[in-house]
């Protein structure tokens, strides 16, 4: 037992000795041969002052080492120059590194390492040639100072004074832009005068990086092109924009690089500036999708700057101090397919000092935004048109919304927005002009809801070029907006479920009309209006001269305006239908003046005006009460307007429609009851079907008692006629009619009636022709006139409906007053009138006959009568005769 123990040790010491022998020798060698063998059978070329080796450890120590690629044009394998002051490798593989030529260690430990390395060229992915890798699992670098080179000699990172643990390290032989080009499990860095460039057009440059337990910090980064702006341009042709980023502080942890994936958590970044410029290029859709990957939690942006630049160099977008904690944003192959191509959770962004100038200029004072919520306070929008000299400003102190739901569905936008608030809003908003264009953004919709919309305290001019409409004081709610694309059309069409909405002061300005509301209630069933005015901006003569043909100017007021119903003003398909329109003490003034040229258009009766209303429109009931309407009518020849007075004034219109409601009655029947004149009752019944393609209606009538007086300012001024005397004891009329004419029956009762005809300037009575007219016409109708035919009253469809009753009225009065052999009658007063005319020529032919006769035969007698008796007679005569 004893012998077998002794023969055990023996060999264990044989075997040590030679182990140890072996050691000796292999570290001799290694010291006197193996320079030569690195450099005969790998790539590079080595010396060392010291270098130790445990052949059973496989650990090395070696110092004062200087190594350099023996090839440095070889861009096949990773290049090498530089010194290490000392070199700790353990676990080296050196089995691998003699015969297969694959230098591999689980750790590495460099001390003041002074290297420039330079990448391999990427695999050629057609031959599949696999080259010797260099594999580090973990790696140490102390007071480092080193450069990392492309294969073409262009610098691509590089750091001084470098501490650095990196664990499981790998430097890839694949190309830069499918996979980083090292990726590491576990890190610990501290280092100045960082240096990347990641591709030709920018470089990342850090003036201090340092690790301090799992915490990073990062002094100075900057994103900085290599071009200016110009250049890039010249360059890059096809490129749509060049960034320059800077970042005075960061600090973040947990950077995780794995092949082509980047992840990042709390992450701080303190004061950025974020400059963008905007080639104008359109950007060419990428069809090739990227494979990297970002996923970074928990980031924050404090007090950031944002300056993005048009094409020319002018501002598009800035904002002065911008703040974002956001806890997860992801980058990859599936958010990079979306319309925002980066997949966020919980977020809040906060800014201040907005400012976005391109078609239009907005600002905005602050800006907070939740996935949840908003928040804008003190928005301006301005612009200004030089060539049309149009201003717009707009101004809104706050506001707020709430959203319920804001995704992407195939690319499509849904947002439900839970409420909207708009408070403070002042200022002009100009109608844009209108174009056949897609509008912006609408393709990419597919749902937009708002809850509840709500606008306070607003006072808002709405300028549509030479109408803007002035709202004071506007407050409105809207419950239930959606909005989505038309259907086979551009754009997007939008309904509204109920509204509520008051404004008090409302004003609407046309180039003839000041158009004002004291208050204005609108929601989705009823409508109020009080202190309505519809005032003239220029004067009667001022009117005639603006206005090229005939046409009425209307000065209408109306103490109140209420209507119950529904009507469906804020979606694609608009329509009214009201059960009540109530018109209070309504007091309108109509003029119009026969001075200009008529209007050679035309005119459609009332039925056919209403058919072409183009919304389907119907009104049950439309009262209007307790007013008066005053109608005023100017001639070259008249002495001031003529006048037609109905105070009182009631009227009820049943069923006004535009026939284009299913099911709902077309015949419309109106009912007025007023005093006419200020003196008598009147009363008419008027109808007609809209949808009537005949335009067929008619219309009666009723007044009484009426003093023949009465209707002097009305006659007088033009016709220069005046009924002296007698009364109308009652009128009554009864017409059919179409768009051709007029027809019917006509009664008068009347008695007493006398008229005088006057001269032009409306002041002397012409005793003759007086005396002529009442002798045709009949003073007295006695008690049981009979009707007569009003026939055959054609209509000129140049003039208005109200022309044509006219016409028939005036038959009627022909008919009755003079008889009903019309044509005899005005013919006899022709006949003598001329007769009159026809006299007093004659005695002007006889006169100038003695006048001529004396001046031949005795001039001087004659001249002697002039002076006397004679000459104040032809004066008296010439005076009569004028």
């Amino acid at each position: 037992m004893r012998k077998w123990v002794k023969r055990l040790l023996i060999s264990f010491g044989i075997l040590a000795g030679m182990l140890l022998a072996a050691n000796f020798g292999v570290n001799i060698w290694l010291k006197t041969q193996l320079p030569d063998y690195i450099k005969k059978n790998t790539d590079y070329k080595v010396s060392y002052k010291t270098l130790d080796v445990d052949l059973g450890t496989g650990n090395i120590l070696a110092t004062g080492i200087s190594v350099n690629s023996k090839d440095p044009q070889n861009t096949d394998v990773i290049g090498l120059q530089g010194t290490i002051d000392t070199l700790k490798i353990s676990r080296f593989g050196i089995y691998d590194a003699v015969f297969n030529k694959k230098i591999s260690s689980s750790d590495l430990l460099l001390a003041k390492p002074s290297l420039n390395v330079i990448l391999a060229k990427p695999v050629d992915r057609k031959t599949g040639k696999k080259r010797n890798p260099v594999l580090f699992e973990n790696i140490r670098i102390s007071n480092g100072k080193i450069a990392v080179f492309r294969h073409n000699k262009q610098k691509f990172l590089s750091m001084e004074q470098l501490d650095l643990f990196v664990e499981n390290l790998q430097m890839t032989e694949e190309s830069v832009e499918d996979k980083l080009p090292v990726v590491f499990d576990k890190y610990s860095i501290k280092g100045e005068r960082f240096f990347f460039r990641p591709d030709n057009i920018y470089a990342i440059t850090i003036s201090k990086i340092n690790t301090e337990n799992g915490q990073m910090s990062v002094d100075n980064f900057r994103l900085t092109p290599l071009f200016s702006f110009a250049q890039f341009k010249k360059f890059y042709p096809k490129k749509v924009q060049l960034f320059e980023f800077s970042i005075p502080k960061m600090e973040f942890k947990d950077v995780i690089l794995n092949k082509n994936k980047i992840s990042l958590a709390n992450a701080d970044f303190r004061n950025p500036v974020l400059s963008v410029y905007n080639t104008g290029v359109k950007g060419v859709k990428n069809e090739k999708k990227s494979n990297f990957e970002v996923d970074l939690k928990n980031i924050r942006l404090n007090n950031a700057v944002v300056r993005i630049n048009k094409p020319d160099g002018n501002k598009l977008l800035s904002v002065g101090n911008l703040n974002l904690n956001i806890s997860q944003l992801m980058f990859n192959k599936e958010t990079s397919e979306q319309i925002i191509p980066v997949g966020y959770k919980d977020f809040t962004i906060a800014g201040t000092d907005i400012e976005y100038s391109n078609h239009k200029n907005i600002t905005v004072r602050s800006l907070a935004l939740k996935p949840g919520s908003g928040e804008i306070r003190d928005v301006v929008l301005s612009s200004g048109a030089l060539k049309t000299g149009k201003l717009e400003y707009l101004r809104t102190d706050h506001i707020a919304f709430n959203i319920n739901k804001l995704e992407f569905t195939d690319k499509k936008l849904n947002l439900d927005l839970k409420d909207l608030l708009i408070e403070n809003a002042n200022g002009t908003f100009t109608a844009g002009e209108k174009k056949q264009s897609k509008p912006a953004g609408a393709d990419i919709v597919k749902s937009v809801i708002i809850r509840k919309a709500s606008l306070k305290n607003s006072n808002i001019i709405y300028d549509q070029g030479k109408e803007p409409l002035a709202f004071h004081d506007l407050n409105a709610t809207f419950n239930n907006i959606e909005g989505s694309p038309k259907p086979n059309q551009p754009g997007l069409s939008f309904k509204v479920k109920d509204y509520y909405l008051t404004t008090r002061n409302f004003a609407y300005k046309t180039p003839f009309y000041n158009i004002s509301l004291g208050l204005l209630k609108l929601n989705k069933n009823r409508v109020q209006i009080n202190n309505f005015v519809m005032k003239p901006l220029v004067s009667r003569a001022q009117f005639i001269k603006m206005i090229p043909v005939e046409r009425d100017l209307y000065d209408l007021k109306a103490g109140q305006i209420t209507a119950e119903g529904t009507w469906e003003l804020f979606s694609q398909n608009k329509a009214v239908t009201a059960s009540h329109v109530v018109i209070q003490s309504a007091d309108a003034n109509i003029f119009r003046s026969k001075i200009p040229k008529e209007d050679p258009k035309i005119k459609a009766l009332y039925s056919k005006m209403l058919r072409s209303i183009k919304i389907p429109m119907t009104i049950s009931n439309l009262d209007v009460k307790n007013s008066i309407l005053v109608y005023e009518e100017d001639t070259p020849e008249s002495m001031g307007p003529g006048k037609l007075t109905f105070s009182n004034f009631n009227m009820n219109v049943k069923n006004l429609n535009s026939a284009k409601i299913k099911g709902k009655p077309t015949r419309v029947d109106i009912k007025i009851n007023c005093s006419f004149m200020n003196l008598s009752p009147l009363s008419v019944n008027w109808n007609f079907d809209v949808a009537d393609q005949k335009d067929a209606f008619a219309i009666s009538g009723k007044t009484s008692n009426l003093p023949a007086s009465g209707i002097n300012p009305f006659i007088r001024p033009y016709l220069h006629v005046t009924a002296t005397a007698g009364t109308i004891q009652e009128m009554l009329f009864n017409f059919k009619g179409n768009p051709a004419g007029l027809h019917g029956a006509f009664n008068l009762k009347h008695k007493d009636l006398k008229i005088a005809v006057l001269n032009k300037n409306n002041h002397e009575k012409k005793g003759f022709l007086t005396a002529v007219a009442n002798i045709f016409i009949k003073s007295d109708s006695g008690s049981f006139p009979e009707s007569v035919s009003v026939e055959n009253v054609e209509r000129d469809p140049t003039k208005s409906f109200f022309n044509l009753f006219w016409r028939g009225i005036e038959q009627g009065l022909k008919k009755t007053l003079i008889g009903k052999n019309i044509e005899k009658t005005e013919k006899k007063v022709k006949n003598a009138v001329s007769s009159v005319k026809e006299m007093k020529q004659s005695v002007k032919e006889i006169k100038q006959e003695i006048k001529d006769k004396k001046e031949t035969t005795q001039p001087e007698v004659v001249q002697k009568e002039k002076k006397g008796f004679l000459k104040n007679i032809f004066r008296k005569k010439e005076k009569n005769e004028e």
